[in-house]
């Protein structure tokens, strides 16, 4: 069968995605910051995912993200 998804359910994905990538960018250049390091690394953002996620769903974001930097150096 066909799934689809509403405009108000799109909305409200839309904005929790929004809201999640800013918590992370504002993790990510506080720990740049710290380090003084003048630039975001992977290695800032993998931090950030571990501190602003709980638990399982930080080690997938972690395995995903790593998958798909690893897919992006080798292309």
């Amino acid at each position: 069968p066909d799934i689809g998804i509403s405009s108000k359910a799109m909305g409200i994905m839309n904005s929790f995605i929004n809201d999640i990538f800013e918590k992370l960018a504002q993790e990510s250049s506080k720990l740049a910051r710290y380090n003084k390091k003048p630039t975001i690394t992977s290695r800032e953002i993998q931090t950030a995912v571990r501190l602003v996620l709980p638990g399982e769903l930080a080690k997938h974001a972690v395995s995903e993200g790593t998958k798909a930097v690893t897919k992006f150096t080798s292309s």
